[in-house]
């Protein structure tokens, strides 16, 4: 580039650099070295940067994929530095030799580096090397139109894991962000690669949509497999130093396939899980020992004895039998499922009383109703 006078060796020393910038910034236009023009000093043996040859006059235009044409106005270009005082490169040269070296095509990378794209392609012209094709991609902002930042949750990829994002979710939801395939909001990886298209990558930013966040993962969530979503409920429920008894696999195994429908998070399925991994003794709160009155004590009595001689314990059954319980007792079960859900929940956030049921089991669930009677007199 030297020898084709696509470059040139500045010399200014960092106080006439400083004083430049100062003038540059006034007049309102990019740095110009006094060296542009000149010379190298006779016998110079004095430290010296690399400089781009940036045309004044015209226009670069880079033929983007998602926006089309971008212009840009040569004199609002800088004679940038291609090499350091040092020797060493910087990274708009740097990024042009490795990517040429290494027979890249296509740069497609956020829109935050179109304006590099500009001075990338003057260095490409520069060399006499064939230029890549440039897609830069919009940024994705906050629900408020800012920039993602902490502030709006998360935001490295690593973070959605800990907020209890599925990895199929957020590949899913992030494809959806910025690119669409008509009206499809739910897609496969296979599906994905098969419809996509660069030019169908929206130009504008896009805005993270929590609520359709929290669709799309608990869609995954649903299709996920059990014993899956039971270790990544441990791995949670470890985090938070929560006591696990010795058979939490079973108890888990038991629950989450009730569970997981209502759960839009990992965080939140540790949440409804955290039910079936209690076990008596259990001690009941004021509220609940206040609905004990003699009467549904008695009730919850004869309705653990029902239950008792139940021979399928899946919640279809559950909830007919608690039925045929109303109808022999002639009550409705605002008579007792208020005080039963409790017991059943133990503290925690539990499903409807079949699924608690079932997902305790029967020992589990007759035990605490016994325990629960047992502390009230």
């Amino acid at each position: 580039m030297l020898a084709r006078g696509g470059a040139y060796r500045d010399y200014m020393t960092v106080d006439e650099l400083a004083a430049e910038r100062e003038i540059a910034r006034a007049e309102g236009r990019p740095i110009r070295s006094p060296w542009r023009d000149r010379e190298p000093p006779a016998g110079a043996n004095q430290p010296f940067v690399v400089r781009l040859r940036a045309p004044q006059e015209g226009e670069t235009v880079v033929h983007d994929l998602i926006k089309g044409a971008v212009t840009f106005r040569n004199r609002e270009l800088d004679d940038l530095i291609l090499l350091r005082a040092d020797g060493s490169p910087t990274y708009n040269l740097a990024v042009v030799v490795d990517d040429h070296d290494m027979g890249v095509t296509h740069v497609i990378r956020g829109d935050d580096h179109l304006s590099n794209a500009a001075r990338q392609t003057l260095i490409y012209q520069g060399l006499g090397w064939t230029l890549p094709a440039f897609g830069h991609v919009p940024m994705i902002h906050g629900p408020d139109g800012a920039k993602l930042s902490k502030r709006h949750g998360a935001q490295a990829v690593a973070e959605f894991a800990d907020m209890g994002y599925l990895p199929e979710a957020m590949r899913n939801y992030l494809a959806r962000l910025g690119w669409g395939h008509g009206d499809d909001e739910i897609f496969s990886d296979a599906e994905a690669q098969s419809w996509f298209e660069v030019a169908d990558v929206i130009s504008a930013p896009a805005r993270l949509d929590w609520p359709k966040l929290n669709h799309i993962n608990q869609h995954y969530i649903r299709l996920a497999d059990d014993a899956r979503l039971a270790e990544l409920v441990v791995e949670v429920l470890k985090s938070r130093e929560t006591h696990l008894p010795r058979d939490y696999a079973e108890r888990l195994a038991r629950a989450i396939p009730l569970v997981k429908e209502g759960a839009k998070t990992i965080l939140e399925l540790a949440d409804l899980s955290l039910f079936a991994l209690k076990s008596p003794p259990l001690p009941l709160d004021d509220k609940t020992k206040s609905m004990l009155t003699d009467e549904v004590r008695a009730r919850l009595d004869r309705l653990a004895q029902f239950l008792a001689s139940a021979t399928d314990w899946t919640p279809a059954a559950l909830a007919d039998r608690m039925k045929a319980f109303m109808e022999a007792e002639g009550v409705g079960f605002g008579k007792f499922a208020p005080a039963l859900r409790p017991i059943m929940a133990a503290g925690a956030v539990a499903p409807d009383l079949a699924s608690a049921l079932s997902a305790l089991g029967r020992a589990e669930s007759l035990a605490r109703i016994a325990d629960a009677l047992s502390q009230v007199q």
